[in-house]
């Protein structure tokens, strides 16, 4: 995640564009995250697409997300790889002979 991170970082940089603030940023996380489930409800659940809807991508949408929490990370100064690194460790340490 580091090499995005940088990545993104440097093209704001570039640009002289500032980070939202992490109220702001929350909120468009919450968006895409609600397009992400309005996708898989449509391909999974019992809500079907319209017609008229737009064609969406869930590799498309989880990027959407990952996009946002990468612009979220980088305005509070958090290496997303020691973030999950720390989360795969808990999982996987509470969760060993959980199933």
């Amino acid at each position: 995640m580091e090499k995005y991170q940088k990545e993104l970082d440097k093209w704001f940089k570039d640009n002289g564009w500032p980070y939202w603030s992490p109220h702001e940023i929350l909120a468009r996380l919450f968006e895409e995250g609600g397009e992400f489930a309005r996708l898989v409800n449509h391909v999974y659940g019992p809500k079907k697409k319209k017609l008229e809807e737009v064609e969406q991508d869930v590799e498309e949408e989880i990027g959407d997300i990952i996009y946002t929490l990468i612009c979220y990370a980088n305005s509070n100064n958090i290496n997303l790889d020691d973030a999950i690194r720390k989360s795969m460790d808990k999982v996987v340490n509470r969760d060993a002979k959980r199933f």
